[in-house]
This record gives C-alpha cells, sequence and structure tokens, in this order.
C-alpha cells in the first residue's frame, strides 16, 4: 500500500481519538472531583450515600397550599386610601408596598371550624387543665344587648348546626392566634402519620396522656421529646430505620431540611390583608400602583352590575339605621347579621367575605398612622424578638405543672431576647411594637430629656401598674389592627383600606379572623402550588 495513503489515513483517525480522549478524560475528572451525579458542588462528596454523610431533599417539589388556603401571588401595591377621604380619617396614609406571594384562608373561621378545635381542647385539658380549656371558649355574651332581643343568639350562634358555616365571632385577638397554633400543629402532624413518620393512633386525642401533644416547633428542635419523651411509642414505619440484633434501635425524623412539614398557620399581616382583600389582577390594563379599586369587587357599587344577580348586594352590612337587610322581595341581603361564608360570590382571588360579614383580625399592632418612610416590604408592626435556648444552652419546655393557655404542656419555653451577644444591624431590643413610632419612649437611648413631673408621651393610654390613671385612648402595645366592613358597619367600611383598632383583649360580635400561611421560595415561572 502507499504510503502517503496511509499516513493520510492515520491522520483521518487522529482527530476523533484526539477528542474521544479529552471528552474521556474530562468525564473521568468530573466523577472524580465532583462525585459524580450526586456529588457535593462544594466539595465532591457523595450526597444521600446509604454509608453516611450528608443528607439532602433533592426531589422537593414546592410549597403545597394547606386546608383551607388560598394561594395569592405577591406584587406591588398602593396601601392606605386611594379614594376621597370623606371622613378625613388621615390613619390610612397611601403607601406603596410589595407583597410576598403566601397563602390565605379561603373563608373566615367558621363555628365548625372552631368547634373542632373546641372538641380537641376539652378532650386533652378539660380534665386536668381546666383553665386551658376555659381560656380558648368564645364570648357568647357579645350578642347580648340590654336594648336588644338577642338572647336567642347567646344561646345558639357558636353550637347549633343552622349557624355551624357562619364566621366565628366574640374571639379575641389572643385566642385567635393560638386557635392559629393549634391548627400548625394538627396539619403538621397529620402530614407526618400521611408520610409515615407517625403512627395513626397519634390522631386518637385519647391516646395521648398528661395533655402532652405534638408541637410543630418543639418537634422540630428536639424531635426525640415530643409527646412527652414518648416519641418513641408513636414513630411510624417510615421513623424506624432497621438495625443489627441487639443494637438500640434507631428512629429518623422529618426535620426542616426535608421539608415535609408546611410553615405556621398565623393571622395575616394588614398589609397582606389589604393585599388580597384588593384583588388587583384585574385591572392592569389600568396603573395598578395607583389603582383607586374601592372594593374587593370589581366596579364603585355595592350592587352587583351583572345580568344574572343584577341590582343585589355583593356583601351584607347596615345599609341605614335600622336596615340591615334590606326589604324583603327587594334583593334582600339575605340575612340580618352575619350570613354563611360563601353567600356572596368571591374576589378576583377567590376569596369569600373579604368586606361585609365580619371584619377580621390581623397580626399588626395598631398605631394611627402609618408613616411613608415605613418598610415598604410587607410593612409590619408587632416584632418580638424570642429565644428557645435558656442562658445554660439548653432547650427548655413547659412541664404539665407550668402548663397555662400561654405554654401547652411540651410546648417550648420562650424568652424575649433583651441583649445580644454579637452587634446586629437590624434591631437592637427585642420587642419592636413599641418601634419608631414618636413617642420619647421609642427614641434609640431610651433617655428623654428632663422634665418637671412625668416626662410627655405620645399615648396616654391604660397602665396596668396604676389603675387609676385618667387615660385618655386605648392605643398600646397591645391595641391590634382589624379590617374589613361587617353585618354591623356601613358601607364606608367595606374599603378594604380602612383600619380600626380594639384591645386585643377585647370581643365582640362584629370580628372573626382567617388565617395565612407564608410561601417558601420563589414564585417566578412556577406552577400554582398543589393542595393537600
Amino acid at each position: 500500500m502507499n504510503t502517503t495513503l496511509i499516513m493520510k489515513q492515520l491522520n483521518s483517525f487522529r482527530i476523533p481519538i484526539l477528542l474521544f480522549t479529552l471528552l474521556l478524560i474530562t468525564g473521568c475528572n468530573k466523577s472524580s472531583l465532583g462525585g459524580g451525579k450526586n456529588g457535593s458542588q462544594a466539595t465532591g462528596w457523595k450526597i444521600n450515600s446509604k454509608d453516611g454523610g450528608f443528607q439532602n431533599e433533592n426531589n422537593y417539589k414546592g410549597q403545597p397550599a394547606g386546608p383551607g388556603l388560598v394561594f395569592i401571588e405577591g406584587g406591588t401595591f398602593t396601601k392606605g386610601n386611594v379614594q376621597d377621604n370623606v371622613m378625613r380619617d388621615w390613619n390610612n396614609t397611601a403607601t406603596q408596598q410589595y407583597v410576598r406571594s403566601f397563602f390565605i384562608d379561603e373563608t373566615e373561621v367558621t363555628n365548625k371550624m372552631y368547634l373542632e378545635y373546641l372538641y380537641w381542647m376539652k378532650t386533652i385539658f378539660a380534665e386536668n387543665f381546666s383553665g386551658i380549656y376555659k381560656a380558648s371558649l368564645p364570648d357568647t355574651l357579645v350578642w347580648r344587648n340590654p336594648l336588644g332581643f338577642n338572647e336567642d343568639m347567646v344561646m345558639n350562634y357558636l353550637r347549633h348546626p343552622a349557624f355551624q358555616n357562619h364566621p366565628v365571632v366574640g374571639i379575641s385577638h389572643k385566642q385567635a392566634v393560638k386557635f392559629a397554633k393549634w391548627r400548625t400543629d394538627r396539619v403538621n402532624e397529620q402530614i407526618l402519620v400521611n408520610k409515615g413518620f407517625l403512627k395513626d393512633s397519634v390522631r386518637i386525642p385519647e391516646n395521648i396522656s398528661d395533655g402532652y401533644t405534638f408541637d410543630t416547633k418543639a418537634y422540630l428542635l428536639d424531635p426525640s421529646a415530643a409527646y412527652g419523651d414518648k416519641m418513641n411509642e408513636y414513630a411510624g414505619d417510615k421513623s424506624k430505620e432497621s438495625v443489627g440484633e441487639g443494637e438500640e434501635e434507631k428512629i429518623n425524623y422529618a426535620t426542616r431540611e426535608t421539608g415535609v412539614l408546611l410553615p405556621e398557620y398565623r393571622l395575616p399581616t394588614e398589609t397582606e390583608w389589604e393585599y388580597a382583600a384588593l384583588a388587583l389582577t384585574e385591572i392592569r390594563a389600568e396603573n395598578v400602583y395607583r389603582g383607586k379599586k374601592k372594593f374587593p369587587w370589581d366596579g364603585e357599587y355595592t350592587r352587583s352590575g351583572k345580568k344574572k344577580n343584577v341590582g343585589d348586594q355583593l356583601a351584607n352590612f347596615k345599609l341605614s339605621d335600622g336596615d340591615y337587610g334590606g326589604i324583603a322581595g327587594w334583593s334582600e341581603v339575605g340575612s340580618g347579621i352575619t350570613t354563611s361564608v360563601r353567600s356572596y360570590p368571591p374576589n378576583d382571588f377567590g376569596l369569600y367575605g373579604m368586606a361585609g360579614n365580619v371584619a377580621e383580625w390581623v397580626a399588626d399592632v395598631y398605631r394611627p398612622i402609618v408613616d411613608e418612610d415605613a418598610n415598604d416590604f410587607n410593612y409590619y408592626r408587632g416584632n418580638v424578638y424570642k429565644s428557645v435556648i435558656s442562658q445554660e444552652g439548653k432547650l427548655v419546655k413547659t412541664s404539665s405543672d407550668e402548663a397555662d393557655f400561654d405554654n401547652l404542656p411540651g410546648s417550648l419555653v420562650e424568652e424575649v431576647v433583651k441583649d445580644e451577644d454579637i452587634d446586629r444591624v437590624n434591631y437592637s431590643t427585642a420587642d419592636n411594637r413599641n418601634f419608631n413610632d414618636g413617642d420619647l419612649t421609642s427614641t434609640r437611648d431610651n433617655n428623654p430629656p428632663t422634665f418637671e413631673g412625668d416626662y410627655a408621651q405620645m399615648y396616654n393610654s391604660i397602665n396596668k401598674e396604676d389603675k387609676d390613671k385618667n387615660a385618655t385612648t386605648l392605643v398600646d402595645d397591645e391595641a391590634r389592627v382589624f379590617k374589613g366592613g361587617s353585618w354591623l358597619d356601613r358601607a364606608y367600611y367595606l374599603d378594604p383600606a380602612q383600619r380600626r383598632y380594639l384591645p386585643g383583649a377585647m370581643t365582640t360580635n362584629f370580628i372573626g379572623f382567617r388565617c395565612a400561611m407564608s410561601y417558601l421560595g420563589e414564585t417566578r415561572n412556577s406552577r400554582k402550588p398543589s393542595r393537600r
């Protein structure tokens, strides 16, 4: 064969062979240094190896919606008064806010939902901790009126099946917070049962003695001590790891890293509630940032303009003195008091009752004005930073002897953080309810100038230490905001921007609540969360 021809043939194979060799080397290097498919990008070590080492959830598919919740896509909006302020009530000054995506209840919490809570509290605590159960009971006397015949409401509104789908009332802000905490624990407990981390029997309250029940925060920080150090008795098949004969049984737990447990149910912030109520999704053709939407529904009127129900009221509210429901036969509103939670059309987010029916507690501590300098990233007043670690560096849980409505058996003992061990750029004190609200106690140094007598205060509220003080306001660190109009209000308060307040311990027959939940992760280019 011609030598020249042979050399040409060899050269024609040389380049592909060289490329193949380089790819092979590169692949080998990647495999050896990066650990392959399950290798760590940081160290090259194998992740989720059966031989032990770092474990990570690689198949997390996003946070699902908890029971009863609707997903609200976040965005920017104008919070506060965007209408003519005919009442000259300037406590809702307009500010532009950004709200991260979150979840919120489709309806107000109903009597039926709250009765489930009461049943559970009675079953667990009534015998040995009667005070805990009694503290969770609504105030049914809110219906009593010295010049009105409402005694049938006092006796029947909460428990009679005729009202089971009506919003619960007579609930203080504190009781609403406790309900949300209970709901968090029961939902997460059910999730652990469904995932095999817990036995089915834990859902039966009678099987849990001494009042020790599942607590989400306590479980995440010290799962082995759940149920009063009886976790091994309630561990499901998925939790139990097979070990050799004679070896102590090993229990695996659902940690924060697994992404199994949901974030807490809580009251929505005022900003979240107002954003959810406005539901600006349908006015994007206009300037959304300054969109003048007056009600949760589209349009400027309280009556429907749609052909199928033209003239019908879109919420129940007090039309005028002595008129709570309109004239029978002429588009009567349908209820002289509260009504069942899905009686009127939902807003564009699919939420019912964001105007009328009952006003709703939100998480915020009340101050007369939301300053223009306020945080524009989901403004919220009420931060109180707490620690669950004792000075000895240990987790402390409430014993059955120390249990009360604020601290159930097995819950973590939370202490207000007073002095940080390290410098912080975002806060210097733990209780920020009173932060930067204009009174002298809000100054950084808390050293006001010397006055003759007591130094000036912005709020002359009731002093717990001095009950005889002549108070002129209810504004203090326990005053809480409530939003939305109710069956007892005029149409003016149906505007989601309106804000009012009452002491957090007060109960009424026109204030209820609904729960919210934070969304973890980004929503960009993602699908709507699935429902549990």
